[in-house]
């Protein structure tokens, strides 16, 4: 039957999505994620890549710090930035990889008056330490809250030129040559975490504008679903239910009881196949692997391959074609049940036919639920299984629990 929730309608719509890891974010995160990517990629990937080979260039010139000092610098500050450059390229573990850089590039900075102690710069010009600022930015911008963003951009540039001064004994001749390094650097900074800023917030409220539109139109199809139902069943009561019951309270003769019984269990056929407008059609009869394979076909429909375990022995009855239909509906609907609710997990189906009865048994491994708690109105499972296989003579059992929910049908050759 229809559903009546939007909760109900959106997990049916995206039960029939095949999802892999690329369709696995939620609808509320789908540019977000995208942004993401692209940030790392763009900017962590071939912008650090660019800058760092500048820095690298550089390290391997003359350099300012004192014997011992000069390779574990670099082992470790250009060592985590190729652990982020490569992180950043296959999309995995760029926030820890980021976040490394970000610590350890700092640390660098914090013992750079150390590690050129007693040592006279060679020039003015900056070392190759300066190079990586901006990056070590760009790392906090992928890593970091946003209070942490701005606290590194402004803190990266300004120990860079405390550094810097302390390196050169604060002589004028290093005031200005750092103020300019760390002026710009400032300015780079900020550039690069609005930038971030600005893509994330849009990208935040396009995904929110989605989902408040996904929201909408599911409330509006789900009132829509309900309102179809409403009418289908109120036609249905006041047509075929009501002349059932009228028939079966003037019935005075057993032809008359007879006729009225027909009428009733017509009228509960065609109650449980509301929402397929399915109707007894033929009674041509069907053997038991006809029946496995129409249950494989519609699950098929429903965007999942069954395979039906089957065991067919010779003694198996033949089914009439309503019966048929009505037990391959059912199992239709335990599939999908078992599909919108538990995720197709542990999906399976069996048929058995031996000893002139027919058994299907649809299982899942889902987290099963309170069958007394379902509402009144929800008739997914009293009309379109139990409903419907006991209008052509057959039962319907239900188990569900922690352990899954199995749904079996059966039917039984009458006697004759």
């Amino acid at each position: 039957m229809a559903a009546d929730g939007q909760g109900s309608v959106l997990d049916t719509a995206w039960a029939q999505i095949p999802h892999s890891r690329e369709v696995s974010a939620g609808i509320g995160s789908f540019t977000r994620s995208r942004v993401e990517r692209i940030i790392s990629l763009v900017a962590g990937a071939f912008g650090s890549l660019i800058l760092g080979v500048q820095a690298f260039a550089a390290a391997l010139g003359p350099s300012d710090e004192r014997p011992g000092w000069h390779e574990p610098l670099m082992i470790a500050v250009f060592g985590t930035l190729a652990v982020m450059i490569l992180a950043c390229v296959i999309g995995r573990g760029v926030r820890v990889a980021a976040g490394a850089f970000a610590m350890v590039y700092v640390l660098a900075l914090a013992s750079w008056p150390i590690a050129t102690a007693g040592i006279e710069p060679q020039s003015l010009d900056e070392p190759w330490i300066w190079y990586l600022v901006n990056i070590a930015t760009l790392a906090a911008v992928l890593a970091f809250p946003f209070p942490l963003q701005i606290g590194w951009t402004i803190l990266a540039p300004v120990l860079f030129g405390l550094v810097r001064l302390i390196q050169g004994d604060f002589a004028w001749a290093y005031w200005v040559t750092v103020g300019l390094d760390v002026s710009f650097a400032l300015i780079l900074g900020g550039m690069i975490l609005t930038l971030g800023w600005l893509f994330r917030s849009i990208a935040a409220n396009v995904d929110e504008t989605r989902a408040r539109a996904v929201a909408s139109y599911a409330r509006a199809a789900a009132t829509d679903a309900a309102e179809q139902e409403r009418i289908a069943v109120a036609a249905l009561m006041h047509d075929s239910v009501l002349a059932a019951l009228i028939a079966a309270e003037r019935a005075d003769t057993p032809r008359e009881r007879t006729l009225a019984a027909t009428m009733a269990r017509e009228a509960l056929t065609r109650l449980a196949n509301t929402e397929n407008d399915a109707h007894e059609g033929t009674d041509e009869p069907r053997d038991a692997d006809g029946l496995a394979d129409d249950i494989e076909t519609a699950s098929r429909e429903l965007g999942v391959d069954v395979t039906v375990r089957r065991d067919v022995r010779p003694d198996g009855p033949m089914i009439p074609g309503r019966v048929a239909r009505a037990l391959a509906l059912a199992a239709t609907q335990a599939v999908a049940n078992a599909l919108q609710h538990a995720g197709g997990a542990g999906l399976s189906a069996a048929v058995t036919s031996a000893d002139g009865r027919v058994s299907i048994e649809v299982r899942d491994a889902g987290e099963g639920f309170d069958l007394d708690a379902v509402p009144d109105d929800r008739l997914g499972i009293r009309a379109s299984i139990v409903a419907r296989v006991a209008a052509v003579g057959g039962t319907a059992d239900l188990e569900t629990g922690s352990h899954g929910t199995v749904v079996r049908l059966a039917w039984q050759e009458p006697a004759l």
